[in-house]
């Protein structure tokens, strides 16, 4: 059974220099609790694994407006002018990586895999990307080798959270959120609403309750 937490106790758990899994799009999904206690904390020298920046002072954004963050692993940086003003100041090193590639790094980083194989970046940077490990040819198609990633702590934020830590999420709040849940040493939920064990049906789980360490409640951003 997961720990029912605070989002202070639950930010607590984030240290300096960890590497930090965000699930959401956009900040839609986010955990915005906990996120403005890391705020508060003023913890620094994180690396950030999520999909996006949103847009300055808004969910994760805020880590990297207050430059919190050393190293950024993104899909698309677009939204938020300071990424790129920090990343051409030396500030901030930024790993830009082609979303299907990401999901399923994050995904094989989870079932203990070495990486994954794909032909997305070909012929394109990804291919100096550190996160490259050369390429291979299979039935005379060419791949490029992934490597998977792992985290210290996976920040999700599900709609629903039952007390055996089973989560439900709303809409596009699941992006990579389900993923990341098991690519993590803690796993820290921040939950709209908490239930009883049976208030989400057995099909509709998204994240078993194995992978939650802690569940904090949320005030439903």
């Amino acid at each position: 059974m997961p720990k029912t937490v605070t989002v202070q106790e639950a930010a607590a758990q984030v240290k300096d220099g960890m590497t930090v899994m965000i699930g959401g799009f956009l900040g839609c999904g986010n955990p915005h609790g906990i996120i403005a206690e890391l705020v508060k904390n003023k913890v620094k020298d994180l690396t950030i694994i999520a999909n996006d920046s949103p847009k300055t002072g808004y969910g994760l954004a805020q880590l990297i407006d207050n430059k919190q963050v050393k190293r950024f692993i993104a899909t698309h940086v677009g939204m938020n002018q300071n990424v790129a003003d920090q990343m051409n100041a030396g500030e901030l090193v930024v790993d830009l990586v082609p979303q299907g590639s990401l999901a399923e790094m994050v995904r094989a980083g989870g079932g203990g895999l070495g990486g994954i194989i794909t032909p997305t970046g070909l012929a394109t940077p990804v291919e100096e990307s550190p996160f490259a490990q050369g390429k291979i040819t299979i039935d005379g198609k060419e791949y490029l080798i992934m490597k998977a990633v792992h985290a210290d702590v996976a920040l999700i934020a599900p709609h629903t959270v039952d007390k055996a830590g089973n989560c439900w999420f709303k809409g596009t709040t699941r992006n990579f959120s389900d993923l990341m849940a098991t690519a993590a040493d803690i796993v820290i939920a921040e939950a709209d609403h908490i239930v009883d064990i049976g208030g989400i049906e057995p099909e509709n789980v998204m994240v078993q309750g194995i992978f939650v360490d802690y569940v904090a409640q949320g005030e439903g951003h």
